[in-house]
């Protein structure tokens, strides 16, 4: 499993980094520390644990997503079609990296009480599938 998890972390940093510089209309330079950064990543290193990599990834997401959303928010129309997944990404990632700080703190829960946080991390990610799913087939039409 930790052979995959750079290229997991590495790819969902590229697909959203991608995703949201071309939709906020941002400079191309910003692709090139996204990719130093999904670079990174791919490195076996001492220097970063996979969790660390992981956090890295979702805060770098957090603040596109959390851009977004203000952008939208301060414009005069805020009849978006994507505000309810950039919401979900916005609310997955930021309460995923307080489930990794979480559980990194808390390293004697039992079994049950790491399961309980996880099935939490579980359900929020569900959400955010079904609104990206919605947000799709509201396109479509």
């Amino acid at each position: 499993m930790n052979f995959v998890f750079p290229f997991y972390v590495a790819g969902e940093l590229l697909l959203l980094g991608i995703l949201y510089i071309r939709k906020l209309h941002m400079s191309v330079y910003w692709y090139i520390p996204v990719a130093l950064l999904a670079a990174l990543f791919f490195i076996d290193s001492q220097m970063l644990t996979n969790d660390v990599k992981k956090v890295i990834s979702n805060i770098v997401v957090i603040c596109f997503a959390g851009y977004a959303l203000l952008t939208v928010i301060k414009s005069s129309k805020i009849n978006d079609r994507f505000i309810l997944a950039d919401s979900f990404i916005f609310v997955y990632y930021a309460l995923s990296v307080f489930l990794f700080f979480l559980l990194r703190q808390l390293s004697d829960l039992g079994k049950e009480e790491a399961n309980m946080i996880w099935s939490i991390n579980n359900i929020l990610s569900s959400f955010l599938y079904v609104s990206i799913i919605y947000t799709f087939l509201k396109l479509k039409k």
